[in-house]
């Protein structure tokens, strides 16, 4: 059993606004993530300004990812009572740049203290034309952008008591904004990779009820990574060309691995969440 459906289920029962990136209401879209320790990262990973920053961005992927212009954000932050003030200052240097990067405006929210650095950011957005994870055809294609698996790389590297750069794809993922709104009209559908290419491939195929027939193969490992945080889109093969000339005006590597089909994709990664 998957648990996190089922505690979804359990929360929605049925409700239609539960279920892509953001929950939309009319033109506003509303979207919250945690950014736990020891869950998502570690201290001895990333600094307090990293840390601050990384909860931020991966915030502003489900906006940025529904095609949504974000525009306030709400912080929960639960710190440890060891906590420097100079951490907690970089800590909120990382989250305000971040947020002033993407034109957010942090509008409050809760402090509490704990044993360890918790934080949940509630992002606000506006779009009046958002890319939702329902509209797959049979027949449509099925693309990635970015490099699948840079993420994966640098986190073995963590893990191992490695170092990464500064701008490491762990440490400060890159979003796709210009492809995504310069692509908007030729995109049926599309979401984050933010739980691994066969997961979120998974929720994309349960949402409009097909399966696909893969074109390019990845290693396990590599297509169940988390935190990726590349676009995964479809479009009809008719829009191909057209995608593939702004992949190239906005530097966004494209790579088509599937085409939709009837049928039911099986998610063979293990759950992260639970």
């Amino acid at each position: 059993m998957n648990v996190e459906n089922y505690f979804i289920n359990a929360m929605s029962h049925g409700s239609s606004h539960i279920g892509d990136d953001g929950a939309v209401m009319g033109e506003w879209i509303y979207s919250k993530d945690v950014f736990f320790e020891n869950v998502h990262f570690k201290k001895k990973w990333l600094s307090a300004y990293q840390i601050g920053y990384k909860a931020m961005i991966i915030n502003i992927s489900d906006a940025i990812a529904m095609n949504a212009q974000p525009l306030y954000a709400l912080v929960g932050a639960a710190m440890p009572k060891s906590m420097s003030l100079h951490a907690m200052e970089e800590l909120a240097r990382g989250m305000r740049d971040c947020a002033a990067q993407y034109g957010v405006k942090i509008i409050g929210g809760d402090t509490i203290a704990n044993l360890k650095l918790d934080l949940s950011i509630t992002i606000v957005s506006n779009g009046k034309k958002p890319l939702l994870r329902k509209g797959l055809k049979a027949g449509d294609m099925i693309a990635h952008t970015g490099k699948i698996g840079e993420s994966l790389r640098h986190l073995r590297y963590l893990m191992a008591g490695g170092k990464v750069h500064t701008h490491s794809r762990f440490v400060r993922p890159v979003l796709r904004q210009a492809f995504i709104q310069k692509g908007r009209s030729a995109l049926r559908c599309g979401m984050d990779i933010s739980d691994g290419l066969y997961s979120d491939m998974g929720k994309l195929c349960n949402a409009n009820r097909l399966g696909i027939t893969w074109k390019k193969r990845y290693p396990k490992q590599i297509a169940c990574s988390g935190e990726e945080y590349e676009m995964l889109i479809a479009f009809s093969p008719r829009k191909a060309l057209v995608l593939k000339r702004i992949s190239k005006q906005t530097r966004t590597p494209l790579t088509i691995v599937a085409t939709a089909r009837r049928g039911k994709f099986i998610n063979r990664c293990k759950a992260h969440h639970f």
